[in-house]
């Protein structure tokens, strides 16, 4: 795991909008308490080369989070917290990477060239979910999947699966993300059997739910889910790690001990207690982490990630 900064804790209130995108690209968000005026930062789609590097850009929660971690026992406790102060990085930060989850770079850059700006633009707003809770849990999914690049110790999500939602107002089913890392030497597999939830107010309940379902399929990833990821590494051309997922499901098997489980939420409350209490109370033997990144006005953030895509995708 890499080295946590130095962190604390932030008691707040709950976050509101007062007031919509307006022409100006402007929203005004409360948390904490305090009133923050949000002035969307418009990223030029003016050509291709600018949508490749969009996507190549990463949430970077150590600039608006501060981190707390613990041990719990054998396992692994890490609580994210939304500065305040930063939240506008934080909206900023994810909105540059959201794209890039519902369309590969090249097609959006294919979208650019061939049809212009107009048509780029509605590409990306007609993959966009419209209702809060598919949103909600949409951007918990692509939370887990950001962090696990960026702070799991060399894991990676091959795949960024949201690209291959039936319809845009439906969750996917089966594991929320499941991060790999092949040994260089032995080329054998190593899993992160992943759940993510995304709630304003996370619960006990909530986080007993994610529990059981990463004790599914004895706690290993599913044949089916590890089928899909290595079917979807096929059509990219990602010849080398689909054959080693489907080695590990035909040839090698998989191990316990070649498993950890990620349990993630993002909440507008404490997940500290909760997680807390989950890793305490697991019997078996696959090593646990549980990650929580708290963002004051859950429901208000998320609104104004999703508001900052869409003015993103329309700049001229």
């Amino acid at each position: 795991m890499a080295e946590a900064p130095k962190s604390s804790n932030i008691g707040m209130k709950r976050g509101r909008v007062i007031a919509n995108l307006s022409g100006e690209g402007q929203v005004d968000f409360i948390a904490e308490g305090i009133p923050i005026r949000i002035r969307l930062l418009l990223t030029s789609t003016a050509s291709s080369e600018n949508i490749s590097e969009r996507g190549m850009q990463m949430v970077q929660f150590n600039d608006w989070c501060a981190s707390a971690d613990g041990q719990v026992g054998n396992h692994f406790r890490r609580v994210m917290t939304g500065q305040v102060p930063q939240l506008v990085t934080g909206i900023q930060a994810t909105a540059a990477v959201v794209p890039s989850h519902y369309a590969s770079e090249e097609h959006m850059a294919r979208a650019l060239r061939r049809l212009g700006k107009p048509a780029a633009a509605s590409l990306i707003e007609g993959k966009l979910p419209t209702t809060k809770a598919i949103r909600s849990g949409d951007l918990g999914e692509i939370y887990a999947t950001e962090w696990i690049d960026a702070h799991s110790g060399g894991y990676h999500a091959p795949i960024k699966r949201l690209r291959w939602k039936d319809h845009r107002n439906m969750a996917m089913r089966g594991e929320d993300v499941i991060g790999i890392l092949q040994d260089p030497q032995t080329q054998l597999l190593r899993f992160l059997k992943t759940e993510a939830k995304s709630r304003a107010t996370l619960t006990a309940q909530v986080v007993a739910e994610a529990r059981a379902n990463l004790e599914k399929d004895g706690g290993l990833p599913s044949g089916h889910a590890l089928s899909y990821i290595s079917a979807r590494l096929l059509e990219l051309g990602n010849l080398p790690l689909a054959d080693a997922i489907d080695d590990a499901l035909l040839k090698h098997g998989i191990p316990t001990a070649s498993v950890r489980h990620l349990l993630f939420t993002f909440s507008g409350n404490s997940p500290e207690a909760m997680l807390t209490a989950s890793l305490q109370a697991y019997p078996g033997a696959v090593n646990q982490w549980g990650v929580g990144l708290r963002v004051d006005g859950h429901a208000a953030f998320i609104g104004a990630v999703y508001d900052q895509v869409i003015a993103n995708a329309n700049h001229a």
